[in-house]
């Protein structure tokens, strides 16, 4: 069974970078910290599950409101490494996101995928979760 813990000292934020740089290979190592940090002074947190004194996979998420939704949790991330996959883990992060969604009084959890990403799309297909709308984006 994985322990669960959200990060929140430099060592645990640093520990998560190899898995999280799977999901977002741009990430540079050397930057991370900083980056995390200043997006937690924006409400970003990050919840991972350990097992084996390894990280197996990475939840960046925020609390916020919007006429459109009310109330939510947003899952910014959510990646488990390649070499860890369908053993539970992105299940336990998930479950762990749904009851904390709960617990802050959420009308909803919310997020983006990237529309290559077929394995993670069949994931939130099984925890019941409908593609509502697009997202779009202009690079600047």
């Amino acid at each position: 069974m994985p322990q669960l813990a959200l990060a929140t000292t430099d060592t645990e934020i640093c520990r998560c970078f190899a898995v999280l740089s799977q999901l977002r290979p741009h990430l540079i190592e050397s930057e991370f910290l900083e980056r995390i940090r200043r997006q937690m002074q924006q409400g970003y947190q990050m919840l991972y599950a350990e097992e084996a004194g390894r990280v197996q996979a990475v939840a960046g998420f925020r609390l916020g409101e919007s006429l459109a939704w009310g109330k939510f949790l947003y899952i910014d991330d959510l990646i488990t490494d390649v070499s860890a996959r369908s053993q539970g883990y992105g299940t336990a992060l998930w479950d762990w996101l749904i009851a904390y969604a709960r617990s802050q009084g959420c009308q909803s959890v919310q997020l983006d995928s990237g529309v290559q990403r077929s394995a993670a799309h069949r994931f939130y297909f099984r925890q019941r979760m409908a593609i509502n709308s697009y997202h779009f984006g202009l690079t600047l």
